[in-house]
């Protein structure tokens, strides 16, 4: 069976009001699909008026304002509703899709897809970069930011923390990472399971570390999804 990274594949960010994934709201998203060798053939670009404040220090990071999405933006739903459906797409069609950090962006988009009422992602294959650099780079020392794992691969990040920017380089560093890393190439749909059982031990991990001074800290390890905050809502 082929590998991952011989196959066309996905990218997804978001770009968005604030830091906490079950509250925070879209501004931007971006997917970009490339194919066998690398070579995008098709982007899909969104600017979302959140309905909501953008914070200051959000748009110091992305560079939108709320009045820009206010002005520029397309009503939230709909960009809700049209990006579930391209990623659903690809899900359906075995196209694995690459994402940062991918339970943040999932999250965001699980709770404003119940927001709106669009339906719920399969969300399998989903391949994480950064997961995966945890559990094949784990003495690695400095920072795991995707800024950072760029200029460790040599991969060329114009324009950060713009969705489509962000996009495309996750994609590029998880291919550089296959390089560096032959473990990491198999069929999407087996690393997604490892994925799973890597977030939850990581998470454990980091957990048993912080309550070394925090006796309370708590580290959530679902992947790559979050859960809704309160279960009687429905599951995401």
């Amino acid at each position: 069976m082929s590998t991952w990274n011989t196959l066309p594949r996905a990218a997804f960010d978001l770009e968005t009001t604030g830091r906490n994934s079950r509250a925070a709201r879209i501004v931007t998203a971006s997917v970009t699909v490339v194919d066998q060798q690398g070579d995008v053939i098709k982007e899909h670009e969104w600017l979302a008026d959140p309905g909501v404040e953008i914070p200051t220090e959000a748009s110091d990071v992305h560079g939108v304002t709320t009045e820009q999405a206010r002005r520029e933006g397309r009503p939230a739903h709909e960009v809700t509703s049209e990006l579930a459906t391209v990623l659903q797409e690809l899900f359906d069609a075995g196209v694995p899709v690459i994402a940062f950090n991918a339970s943040y962006d999932f999250t965001v988009l699980a709770a404003e897809s119940a927001r709106y009422g669009v339906k719920q992602l399969t969300r399998f294959p989903v391949l994480d970069p950064y997961i995966m650099n945890k559990q094949v780079d784990r003495y690695r020392k400095g920072k795991r930011t995707l800024t950072a794992l760029c200029e460790e691969y040599g991969v060329s990040l114009d324009n950060a923390h713009t969705s489509a920017a962000d996009a495309l380089a996750t994609l590029r560093v998880l291919d550089a990472m296959a390089g560096k890393f032959p473990k990491l190439r198999m069929p999407a749909s087996q690393l997604h399971q490892l994925q799973v059982d890597w977030a939850v031990s990581q998470a454990a991990d980091f957990q048993d570390y912080l309550r070394k001074t925090k006796p309370a800290a708590v580290i959530e390890g679902d992947w790559p999804v979050l859960p809704p905050e309160d279960a009687s809502r429905g599951d995401f």
